[in-house]
């Protein structure tokens, strides 16, 4: 092997590694700064490549990064899903490397583009690093876990979350990660000053405030922690009922909520006068709830939901408030076409759900507007701004119903944990988490963690949240124009760049 071919592939190497050391700050917040630098290595990189070679560094880059951080997918797969081991390590790699391609292509175009000025250099790094998230995050349903924005919930860009939301930071991070990259490169200091000042502005700017509050609640959440290959177990079902229904009687807070699928049986399949004990208490009193279950019926189709219960919603079309999950999950609750040969090889309960409205209205509760998503539909705040639309019927706090019990005791709680971190920055209202298995918690309008019981463990959160009201700069453009403003940020800035690389040419 030449010498040339030993280079090309230790800088396949490094970009791998970088790409895994960039998925740790997604679980441990503090280690921000080690996000910046894996990118900017990355510009670094891609500045000496050819438009081939820099497509493999992101090729490289993208699949480390997502396989450490979604190794977990392995294990609903093989585990709950019953697919030999091989088959499943190979589905999740394929995956990881098929979403790589977004920021191939982006690596490749920025090597193509560039013209060895790092000031604008690195804005174009930003906007092509920003197209291949948006890709990602949007395109065949999406999957957005791990937007690099997300690794920054406990930096000093988070104070621009109210502006710009995750993705506008990840594009604000990428710029002044690739001025450091192109800045030590270049040999050149106010670009690797213009990348550090990012941060020093960002820390003294401070998110600001963009509502006030209206009530405290006091609230529990259910934390069941079923174990996921007992969830649907005839006899296991009679013991997950029981101990959901004494769960709730024991529930003291004003709002009570449980998690995904807590009922895992459509009502008419529960015993007789199961369902109506269970509501019972929150139609007669004070207190309201939030329990998710199936709904539906052949004839109609079925859908992936959550419950209110209180006198209020009692008097609503079929007894109760009901929200249909409106994302969903690939292979978990759609079988994507062409795909069915693949999930007929799991033995997961799997399901043609159908979705519900985007601009779902909210759950009200001791005058509190409720807005439940469930799952991962957190990780679409884009979805979650349309409810924003009408600022006087806005939701004040936010529910998150889920079940990770499906990737076992791994990473993937504290992501989700952070990503709903995120949302609560991003609109300035509070995320309640109700799980199976974890993170059952309370996170603030400011995205802290209040309170927060242990994974893996049945009980009981108490606690208090404060609703908040009035709209965050992001909340009022994107409830109007979802992502756009951004893709058309990145589209003006790599198009400025096409340009001027076209002129530059026409005069050579």
């Amino acid at each position: 092997m030449s010498r040339a071919a030993r280079a090309g592939w230790a800088r396949l190497a490094l970009a791998a590694l970088l790409g895994a050391l960039h998925s740790l700050p997604f679980v441990w917040t503090w280690a921000w700064p080690l996000q910046v630098g894996c990118v900017a290595a990355l510009a670094w990189l891609a500045a000496a490549a050819s438009p081939a070679r820099a497509a493999g560094l992101g090729a490289a880059f993208g699949t480390a990064w997502l396989l450490s951080g979604v190794w977990w997918l392995f294990i609903s797969l093989h585990r709950y899903g019953g697919l030999p081991a091989p088959l499943a390590v190979a589905a999740v790699a394929l995956l990881c490397a098929t979403l790589a391609l977004y920021l191939a292509g982006a690596m490749a175009l920025f090597a193509a583009l560039r013209r060895a000025r790092p000031m604008t250099d690195a804005l174009l790094f930003g906007a092509l690093w920003l197209a291949a998230e948006l890709a990602r995050g949007v395109l065949f349903t999406g999957f957005p876990w791990l937007a690099s924005g997300y690794a920054h919930v406990d930096s000093p860009l988070v104070a621009l979350a109210p502006w710009i939301g995750v993705y506008g930071i990840g594009f604000v991070a990428a710029c002044a990660a690739g001025w450091v990259g192109l800045g030590v490169r270049s040999r050149r200091a106010l670009p690797l000053l213009a990348g550090l000042a990012v941060f020093g502005l960002a820390a003294v700017t401070g998110p600001g405030e963009y509502g006030r509050p209206t009530r405290s609640l006091s609230v529990t959440l259910l934390q069941t922690n079923v174990p996921q290959d007992e969830k649907f177990a005839a006899d296991r079902l009679p013991a997950t009922l029981d101990e959901l229904r004494a769960g709730l009687s024991a529930a003291r807070g004003e709002l009570v909520v449980a998690p995904e699928t807590a009922v895992p049986l459509l009502p008419d399949q529960l015993g007789p006068g199961y369902w109506n004990a269970l509501a019972a208490p929150f139609e007669a009193g004070g207190q309201a709830a939030l329990v998710g279950l199936p709904l539906g019926s052949f004839e109609e189709g079925y859908t992936n939901s959550a419950a209110g219960l209180s006198a209020q919603a009692a008097r609503m079309p079929g007894g109760f408030y009901r929200y249909d999950k409106v994302h969903l999950v690939p292979f978990g609750e759609f079988i994507p076409t062409g795909f069915r040969w693949f999930t007929r090889m799991m033995n997961i309960p799997l399901g043609d759900f159908d979705r519900g409205p985007l601009n779902a209205p909210s759950f009200v509760a001791h005058g509190e507007r409720i807005a439940p998503n469930i799952c991962y539909e957190d990780l679409f705040g884009e979805e979650l701004a349309v409810r924003f639309g009408d600022a006087a019927q806005a939701p004040t706090i936010f529910a998150n119903l889920s079940n990770i019990g499906w990737f076992g005791d791994t990473i993937a709680i504290d992501q989700h944990l952070n990503i709903s971190r995120m949302r609560s920055l991003e609109f300035q209202r509070p995320m309640l988490r109700a799980t199976n298995t974890g993170a059952t918690a309370i996170v603030d309008h400011r995205g802290r963690v209040t309170a927060r019981l242990a994974p893996h463990t049945r009980g009981a959160l108490d606690g208090r949240v404060e609703g908040r009201q009035g709209l965050t700069p992001y909340a009022r453009w994107a409830s109007r124009a979802g992502l756009a403003p951004l893709a058309a940020l990145a589209l003006a800035i790599v198009a400025t760049a096409a340009f001027a690389v076209r002129r530059v040419r026409r005069r050579l």
